[in-house]
């Protein structure tokens, strides 16, 4: 009987197959390594994708916040503005009111006093003078209580001077309500 030698058939199959193996380890190593560094590019790209809108954002976000601050300027300065035109008008409304303030004081002066000082502090006015007589400063308080600008006077001394009685009252400016009012 003839012999069949296998063996030389069987080797050159093993081979075939090693090389087979060795060839799809190595493709799917290569397979594996592109997957790999095709991952990791996606992921740097995505980094770097992200990277460039935080930056974005953090300029646009520094540009906003230079707006704000620009806009707390501009506010204080109106703020500023509003202040000195409510203290200008403040001023223009109550330029009639003092010249009519000093027009009264005018005219409920009764005869032989005379006013040495009027100082006008917020809301009343200080008056230092003389008079003939305590008669006359009675006069001119009764006169400034019936006055619809002055409110009820207070008077703080009255003093012998010479011949003339000296005096010092204060008495409520009440004309600025009705300037309110009106």
């Amino acid at each position: 009987m003839p012999t069949i030698n296998l063996r030389p058939w069987r080797e050159e199959r093993n081979v075939v197959m090693q090389k087979r193996f060795f060839t799809n380890m190595g493709s799917a190593a290569l397979l594996a390594a592109i997957t790999v560094l095709g991952i990791g590019y996606y992921i740097d790209l995505q980094q770097d994708r992200q990277k460039k809108r935080n930056n974005y954002l953090q300029q646009e976000v520094s540009v906003l916040d230079q707006k704000i601050k620009e806009i707390r300027e501009l506010r204080e300065k109106r703020e500023r503005l509003l202040e000195r035109l409510n203290a200008i008008s403040d001023l223009q409304g109550n330029r009639p009111v003092t010249v009519r303030i000093f027009d009264e004081l005018v005219r409920v002066v009764p005869e032989g006093v005379n006013y040495n000082q009027l100082v006008r502090k917020d809301s009343s006015v200080q008056v230092q003078g003389v008079a003939d007589d305590n008669l006359d400063v009675s006069e001119l308080m009764r006169n400034l209580d019936r006055s619809e600008w002055f409110g009820e006077p207070n008077l703080k001394k009255v003093g012998a001077e010479k011949e003339r009685k000296s005096f010092d009252l204060s008495v409520q400016i009440t004309a600025q309500k009705l300037e309110a009012e009106e």
